[in-house]
């Protein structure tokens, strides 16, 4: 399997598994047929920004980063208003939001942190999103509906 699909493996049993140390991810990773040496998965937590925090419950456990607080307290309702629009030009994504709303957006979605996106360039109401190289568009999208849990839908 290549890097790509190794990343979204470990991003998807950390989401969905409480993992205490990188010894068991690895064991989880090989249950799947994924083999990886505990380098790399270092290498590969660090990426996806994915690092141990307190679990609310007296314990530590792998977690996922989180968005951007300031995009949060400035977009109170991403579900509904951030993105009103995305349109896909030579690899490169265009996501149209409100007038005044791209900058708050493209925080966000660079503070998620995600392997697949490289990063984005804001202005007024309209954000440039590259995404890394080998990287599908419905990857970025599915990204996209993590970060602000929205259907995605795009005109190409």
């Amino acid at each position: 399997m290549n890097r790509a699909m190794r990343l979204a493996l470990i991003e998807k049993l950390v989401r969905e598994n409480v993992i205490v140390s990188q010894e068991e991810l690895l064991m989880m990773m090989e249950g799947t047929g994924m083999k990886c040496t505990q380098a790399t998965l270092s290498r590969d937590l660090r990426q996806l920004g994915i690092s141990r925090g307190f679990d609310g419950s007296g314990g530590y456990r792998y977690l996922l980063p989180s968005g951007s607080e300031e995009a949060e307290e400035v977009l109170p309702d991403t579900s509904a208003t951030a993105i009103t629009g995305m349109t896909w030009a030579s690899g490169l994504l265009l996501i149209n939001t409100p007038p005044g709303f791209a900058s708050a957006v493209a925080i966000r979605i660079d503070r998620a942190g995600r392997y697949e996106i490289a990063g984005t360039v804001a202005g007024d109401d309209t954000i440039l999103l590259i995404p890394r190289d080998n990287i599908s568009n419905e990857a970025v999208e599915e990204c996209l509906s993590t970060i602000f849990e929205i259907k995605t839908t795009t005109k190409t």
